[in-house]
């Protein structure tokens, strides 16, 4: 019998002993290396919209714990606190590795040294640890010579785990909520969504990306306007072409080559002109006449432009469909484009069409919102970036009895560059979110994805950069990433992650 006595008293002291060292060995190393840990969590797939309280409450606890197990009159509610949160970071690990969108890098501490599923393990054992002790300091105190725990000890166990599992699962389902659509400007970047093949020199910074065709990529030259090259998707198989234009006495200032389907463009909006061809054999063979002076254009079908322009009140832009069946057709809509100053710079922004959604899509440039609408011209919805700029941040100088105006000042830009594929809409964002790593965004251009059938935001990647050269477009297909920066292209291969999101669409 007191052999007995001494087993259950030490395994429990061995186990409080052990649960002391767990909790001041994670407390202390969250609370050293503390901005690292918000860090961490803010990429949780779990708690990141509530890493700023969580990043405190955690640590805080497990060293209150530490006291209550220190202290010989509190060590039972110190063993029900110790059992109820490593229910809490069991059923976190679990879901996070069999529902979550994705398994982040580590969650810190000692993680950091073991897989997610040896974790799983570690915090099980210790979960039993904890019942078990508490089974037996309760069995103790009852005097009982052999191990028999009371119904209402098991009871009580039971609904403390339960309720622990509910409060995650509470975390999660409200924290994906917020993330995705309440976003408090957090990002998540989940382990290789896109991983690097190769990196080929163009030895010229005057290319741009003109498009892609299914098959192939297509790349312009600013300084050659009628000079094309292609490249298959692994930017193998070089082929060069040449536009053939007959001489005309058009005001060229800008000319751009936008590949689409079967079908090439020749666009100028300073003339302004739109030339038609084929890439069966690079002739143009149609002039769609009658399309006003424009800024951005892109086309819809062979004979439908969305386009920007200066035609709105006071100069101010709009948005507007050029139609040329017999004759042209052109329709505005001028609520699209919400003024907030001076209604150019701060409405200035891309515009692309997805063929696969049928609609246009429009980002500013330095305000958090974009516009997607239908091949009317119809709003579809306001979306937003997970940034909180929601108001141009921008000064604007006007000359020559306002008739003429200029930026007064380096405006803040918000989002950089933009590329579609399937439903997805990505996003080169230049303001840091929370949580992040400073060194992060020296290195590397960090791009959004958002689901634009959802409306909500998805996930984030970076692609780094080549020494000091700036990320000047880029492209995606159903298989890959294009990055143009400055002479050089950076060919990236989608992983599960982005292709699992784009099989939405057949």
């Amino acid at each position: 019998m007191k052999f007995q006595v001494n087993f259950k008293s030490v395994f429990t002291e061995v186990v409080c002993l052990l649960y002391i060292l767990l909790f001041v060995y994670a407390s202390i190393s969250k609370l050293l290396d503390f901005e690292n840990f918000q860090v961490q969590l803010g990429q949780s797939p779990l708690l990141s919209a509530f890493a700023s309280w969580i990043s405190w409450l955690v640590p805080l606890t497990e060293l209150m714990i530490v006291i209550l197990l220190i202290i010989h009159k509190l060590r039972k509610i110190g063993l029900f606190a110790c059992i109820c949160i490593m229910t809490m970071f069991t059923a976190y690990i679990f879901i996070v590795l069999h529902f979550s969108s994705f398994v982040p890098c580590s969650c810190g501490g000692i993680l950091e040294d073991m897989s997610w599923n040896v974790h799983l393990v570690f915090n099980i054992v210790f979960v039993l640890l904890g019942v078990s002790a508490l089974l037996l300091k309760n069995n103790i105190n009852m005097g009982r010579k052999f191990f028999c725990p009371p119904s209402e000890e098991i009871k009580a166990i039971l609904i403390s785990m339960t309720c622990s599992i509910l409060v995650i699962v509470l975390l999660f389902l409200s924290s994906e909520q917020i993330m995705q659509h309440e976003n408090p400007f957090i990002r998540r970047y989940p382990q290789h969504p896109i991983l690097l093949q190769k990196t080929i020199d163009l030895k010229f910074n005057s290319y741009y990306f003109a498009g892609y065709d299914g098959h192939r990529i297509y790349l312009g030259n600013y300084t050659d306007p009628l000079h094309i090259e292609s490249f298959d998707r692994n930017f193998n198989n070089k082929k060069v072409f040449k536009i053939f234009l007959e001489p005309k006495e058009i005001p060229f200032k800008r000319v751009q080559i936008l590949v689409r389907g079967s079908y090439f463009y020749l666009i100028d909006g300073t003339a302004p002109c739109i030339f038609r061809g084929k890439t069966s054999d690079w002739k143009i063979t149609k002039e769609l006449k009658g399309i006003p002076y424009f800024s951005e254009g892109e086309p819809i079908d062979s004979s439908t432009v969305v386009f920007r322009s200066n035609s709105g009140r006071k100069a101010s832009h709009i948005l507007g469909i050029y139609k040329f069946d017999k004759s042209p057709k052109i329709t505005y809509n001028n609520t699209l484009l919400r003024q907030q100053i001076d209604g150019v710079f701060d409405t200035d922004g891309m515009l692309i069409y997805s063929q696969k959604l049928k609609q246009m899509i429009y980002v500013h440039y330095y305000r958090n919102e974009f516009i997607v609408a239908d091949n009317n011209l119809k709003v579809s919805y306001r979306g937003h970036t997970i940034d909180t700029i929601s108001h141009a941040k921008i000064k604007v100088a006007y000359l020559k009895d306002s008739t003429e105006r200029k930026m007064a000042a380096p405006p803040l830009i918000v989002n950089a560059h933009i590329a579609e594929s399937h439903n997805l809409l990505f996003v080169h964002s230049k303001i840091p979110g929370r949580f992040e790593d400073k060194k992060l965004w020296q290195q590397a251009f960090i791009i959004d994805v958002y689901n634009l059938e959802k409306n909500s935001y998805l996930l984030s990647f970076a692609i780094y950069g080549i020494k000091d050269k700036k990320l000047r477009s880029f492209i995606v297909t159903s298989t890959h990433l294009y990055a143009l920066i400055d002479d050089k292209v950076s060919v990236y291969s989608l992983e599960a992650r982005i292709k699992k999101e784009m099989s939405v669409i057949k």
